[in-house]
């Protein structure tokens, strides 16, 4: 006889199951359009571009990533982990396994209950080895689920990890997935004692599992076992049933099954944390002020974040004691979401400061200006989500309300403001004074058709009397291997970027467009940066202003110039233990990571020392996201929180590649008392020190 089972065995009109599931499925749809008609509410402006590249992503994120959980198996090796072992190793693994016990589980059932309906009304196939091995297949996938749901509820409710905070609705949806998948072993455990083991012992034991629950049942007589089974049976499809229509009129967290891979398929595909252009028509409403005036991409980031802390943990805001947290920023924003259906429409024209109201509030009353103004933009929390949102955007999106509308903003933020609008620099100095940093040196100003390369200085290279030393060392690195480069000298602009940061687009976009008049008056096109913030402003945001600009950072360069042999390496002095340090704005958001570090090798014939936090996770140094101009009032400052990392690693000498995080090390070893004994560099001043003076190679 060929294995085989009676798919209705024991039950009369089991066919009104499908009848229950039309009607599930109805009111799974109905809550579906429900919430896509709260996200309507959103301003309509979103680009649906790169189909092709944007179905990729929807099925890696639906299956790559939601069956191995994202970052699961082998995706550490951005870290600079060494050695095969630690690169392999998932950075969440305990979480990961979890997820993947279940989430795999839960497919192979779904797609065995699929295959028994297919083989029942059209194709029969569900019968001899087939059937066996789906026997076994099933029944460890449903094994799989219980160990996952134990392991979760121990994470849980056992270790509490800070990263999560649980809620009712946390526990209801482990206990339905419980529910459903222990419900159908106790049926296959009851129908296999009925049967199998009655007739045929041989097939019981492919359905381990439930072979091994049927020893309860085995000393039952046939009428009881029918009955019990009818029961269970009935019972698990109404659970199964039930558990689909309690989530689709709760909203359970269950929904991030859905929403996080619609998510994937509308995310983000530009750059990371690029900020979209304001309309600054006469009588328009600037910045965010209300939920409706987030897009409905950006609504839809606010149901497919599944709280599950990681922006939480590597937001230096938060690590170091201050009142932001993205994950809750997140959270809070989708309350306002959810009790925000009852709010009237707004026509997407809608002028002036609109009033608030108890079901449609002020956003800048939730989320208050302590957190708001907190956020140092370091991109950590996009880098870790496994959802693609951007809580940033969001609170940048908030600070222009506040700046461009309400003129609110912290105090100290005012003279920063008045600088760059009368001087084009933060600290307010003259313009004349922007080339005070070459009296000792012949420059050339940049002439189009005659100068390859425009050096954008920048205001911290041109003003800053540290950052100086490493506007002359880039010089002469430039010098030495023969490239082609001059300055705007005090006609040199600031790119603007921490005035876009902290929520002044107004000035922002009025400076880029003179800027932008004076690149192509001038027939600029290639520039060379040295500072993180400059590169990534001139490179991403200004495209946004239909200009194409070849921007490098002069780490990629160096970089180049050592593996080409143009610079003829001398000697590096005694650097010690030399500590390297990614910028924010050049990893995360630009994905440079290696370049310094072969250059640091070429140079030293050893790779920099890594600190705990580094690459894709490194810690930011405090300074991005307009903070340079800020004091830290809250908490612990994030600068010493790096600085002690490396000093942890015995740290002589710590290389950088950004202004801003040359001053907050240096600050931050001051604090420590430390700034005598090590010493920060860019990786600029290693280079130039190892080189010979004016040696074309």
């Amino acid at each position: 006889m060929e294995a085989s089972r009676e798919v209705f065995w024991n039950i009369q009109f089991g066919e009104i199951v499908y009848i229950l599931a039309v009607f599930t499925i109805i009111v799974f749809i109905y809550a579906l359009y429900k919430r896509y008609k709260l996200w309507k509410t959103g301003i309509p402006k979103f680009k649906l571009d790169n189909i092709g590249k944007r179905l990729w992503n929807f099925t890696v994120s639906a299956f790559v990533d939601g069956i191995f959980h994202r970052r699961f198996f082998g995706s550490a090796s951005k870290q600079g982990r060494k050695g095969i072992f630690k690169r392999l190793l998932p950075t969440d693994f305990y979480p990961g396994i979890i997820h993947y016990f279940i989430f795999i589980g839960c497919i192979i059932l779904l797609i065995g209950s699929f295959l028994d309906f297919i083989s029942h009304y059209f194709l029969d196939f569900m019968h001899g080895g087939f059937y066996l091995g789906y026997s076994l297949v099933t029944d460890i996938a449903g094994t799989m689920i219980i160990i996952g749901v134990i392991l979760a509820i121990i994470r849980r409710y056992v270790e509490k990890p800070e990263r999560l905070d649980n809620k009712r609705e946390d526990l209801i949806a482990l206990l339905l997935i419980m529910a459903v998948v222990v419900s159908g072993f106790l049926v296959e455990s009851i129908r296999i004692a009925a049967t199998e083991l009655q007739t045929n012992p041989e097939w019981a034991p492919w359905s381990p599992t439930s072979f091994v629950l049927a020893q309860a049942f085995i000393d039952l007589n046939q009428k009881t076992l029918s009955n019990w089974h009818l029961i269970t049976w009935w019972l698990h499809s109404l659970v199964s049933l039930g558990a689909i229509i309690y989530v689709s009129l709760y909203w359970n967290r269950l929904w991030h099954i859905i929403f996080s891979t619609l998510n994937a398929f509308f995310r983000n595909l530009d750059t990371k944390g690029i900020l979209s252009r304001e309309d600054f028509s006469v009588g328009r409403h600037f910045g965010v002020s209300r939920i409706d005036d987030f897009t409905w991409k950006e609504l839809l980031d606010l149901d497919a974040c599944t709280r599950c802390g990681r922006c939480q943990e590597v937001c230096p805001a938060f690590t170091s004691g201050k009142p932001l947290n993205p994950k809750k920023v997140i959270q809070d924003l989708r309350e306002i979401l959810i009790n925000s259906t009852n709010s009237s429409s707004k026509d997407s024209q809608r002028t002036g400061a609109p009033s608030a109201s108890n079901d449609n509030p002020s956003l800048s009353d939730v989320i208050t200006e302590e957190v708001l103004w907190e956020c140092t933009t370091c991109g950590a929390c996009i880098e870790v989500c496994p959802v693609f949102i951007e809580p940033l955007t969001k609170l940048i999106g908030i600070r222009r309300y506040l700046v461009e509308m309400k003129a609110r903003f912290p105090e100290e933020l005012l003279n920063f403001f008045e600088n760059i609008e009368q001087r084009s620099n933060p600290w307010g100095i003259a313009p004349s004074e922007r080339t005070k940093w070459a009296a000792d040196i012949d420059i050339q100003s940049f002439e189009s058709g005659n100068t390859e390369y425009l050096f954008f200085v920048g205001c911290a290279g041109a003003f800053d009397s540290r950052n100086r030393r490493v506007t002359l060392a880039l010089t002469q690195i430039l010098d030495s291997a023969g490239i082609s480069w001059g300055i705007l000298g005090k006609d040199e602009p600031c790119c603007g970027d921490s005035l876009r940061r902290l929520g002044n687009e107004f000035v922002f976009d009025r400076m880029v467009m003179e800027n932008i008049a004076m690149f192509r008056e001038k027939g600029i096109k290639k520039i060379i940066t040295q500072c993180p913030h400059c590169f990534h402003t001139l490179k991403n945001d200004y495209r946004q202003y239909d200009i194409q600009l070849d921007v490098i950072h002069h780490s990629e360069l160096i970089n180049n110039l050592v593996r080409e042999g143009r610079l003829e390496i001398k000697h590096t002095g005694n650097l010690g233990n030399v500590v390297f340090h990614d910028s924010c704005y050049l990893g995360r958001y630009n994905n440079i990571y290696k370049n310094p570090r072969k250059a640091i090798l070429k140079i030293t014939n050893q790779l920099p020392i890594e600190m705990e936090r580094c690459y894709d996770r490194s810690f930011c140094c405090g300074g991005g996201g307009g903070r340079m101009w800020m004091e830290e009032s809250v908490g612990k400052h994030i600068n010493v929180l790096r600085v002690e990392e490396a000093l942890q690693k015995n740290a002589d000498s710590i290389c950088v590649c950004c202004p801003y995080c040359m001053t907050m090390f240096e600050d931050g070893l001051k604090d420590k008392g430390a700034h005598t004994k090590v010493r920060v560099m860019d990786l600029a001043e290693i280079v130039a020190k190892a080189i010979e003076r004016g040696k074309i190679k």
